[in-house]
C-alpha cells in the first residue's frame, strides 16, 4: 500500500514501511519502554538525512507516515502524520542516532532499546558473557559505551561512535542496548539475538549456579559461523517471517 502523498519518493516510502515494521516488531517482542527508545533509518539517496519516530507515538501504533525526517543538524525536514510543524523528536534519540548514521554510512537502520534484560546486563561489570549460542554471535564484535547521563549533549556523539568502532552492536552501560545493520533485516537480527542473549544471561545468573563458558576456540568459531556466507540469506528469511507477524496482525503500519 503506497502513501497518498506522492511527494514522498517510492524508495523513501519503502524505507518508511520497513522502519514502521521494525517498531511494530519491537512492540511484539516486548522491547519497548513506553514512549522512550527509538529506531531510525537513513533516507535513501539522502546521506545526511534519517527517519525517526515522532515522540509520543507508541511502537505498536507506528505507521510509515508517522515517521519524522531530520538532518544531522537536528532540523525537521518533514513532520509525521497529522503532526504540527513544531512536533517533537526525542532529543536523546537524535543524539544517539545522528551519531551512528553520520559516522557509519554502512549502517542504514539503528535500534536502541531499554529492556529489563538489556539494562541488567548493561549494569554488570563483565558485560555480555559468552555463555549462550546467542551471545557468541557477538563474541569480539560488541562495543561498550560508558554512561554519561541522558544523551542530551551532542558532544557525546564523538565518544559513542568511537566506542562502537567497526561493530554493529553495542552495550550502553547502565542504560541499554544498541544494534544496527545495513538493512532492516540485519538490524532486526542483531537486536533480536542481543536481547535474547541478555535474557539468557539474566536467567542463568538467577539460578545461582556456576556458569559454564565454552573454550576460546569455540567462541571464535561460533562467531565466525554466524558471519558465514549464508548469514544474509538467513537474516532475510527471518525478516520475511517477522514481516508476516505484523502483516497478519496490523498491516496498517504501511499507511
Amino acid at each position: 500500500m503506497h502513501n497518498a502523498d506522492e511527494q514522498i519518493p517510492h524508495a523513501e516510502w519503502q524505507t518508511r514501511c520497513e522502519l514502521a515494521a521494525l517498531y511494530r516488531l519491537a512492540a511484539y517482542f516486548r522491547m519497548t519502554d513506553l514512549i522512550d527508545t527509538h529506531i531510525s533509518a537513513r533516507v535513501p539517496d539522502q546521506p545526511d538525512q534519517f527517519l525517526i519516530n515522532r515522540y509520543g507515538v507508541l511502537f505498536h501504533e507506528m505507521r510509515a507516515s508517522d515517521l519524522v525526517k531530520v538532518d544531522y543538524a537536528g532540523r525537521t525536514l518533514r513532520t509525521g502524520n497529522d503532526a504540527p510543524s513544531g512536533q517533537r523528536v526525542n532529543v536523546a534519540g537524535f543524539t544517539i542516532h545522528s551519531a551512528v548514521h553520520h559516522a557509519r554510512p554502512d549502517l542504514h537502520f539503528v535500534i536502541h532499546t531499554h529492556t529489563s534484560a538489556g539494562i541488567a546486563v548493561a549494569a554488570q561489570e563483565h558485560g555480555l558473557l559468552p555463555i549462550s549460542q546467542h551471545a557468541m554471535k557477538f563474541y569480539g564484535k560488541l562495543g561498550y559505551h560508558d554512561y554519561e547521563g541522558i544523551a542530551l549533549d551532542l558532544a557525546e556523539r564523538e565518544r559513542l561512535v568511537a566506542n562502537l568502532g567497526s561493530h554493529k552492536a553495542m552495550i550502553l552501560r547502565n542504560h541499554g542496548l544498541l544494534a544496527a545493520g545495513g538493512s532492516a533485516a540485519e538490524a532486526f537480527h542483531e537486536i533480536y539475538f542481543l536481547e535474547r542473549a541478555c535474557q539468557a544471561q539474566v536467567a542463568a545468573g538467577a539460578g545461582g549456579q556456576t556458569l559454564r563458558l565454552p573454550p576460546e576456540t569455540v567462541r571464535l568459531r561460533t562467531a565466525q559461523q554466524f558471519a558465514g556466507d549464508n548469514a544474509s540469506g538467513i537474516m532475510d528469511l527471518a525478516w520475511q517471517s517477522a514481516l508476516r507477524l505484523v502483516d497478519n496482525q496490523q498491516p496498517d503500519y504501511r499507511q
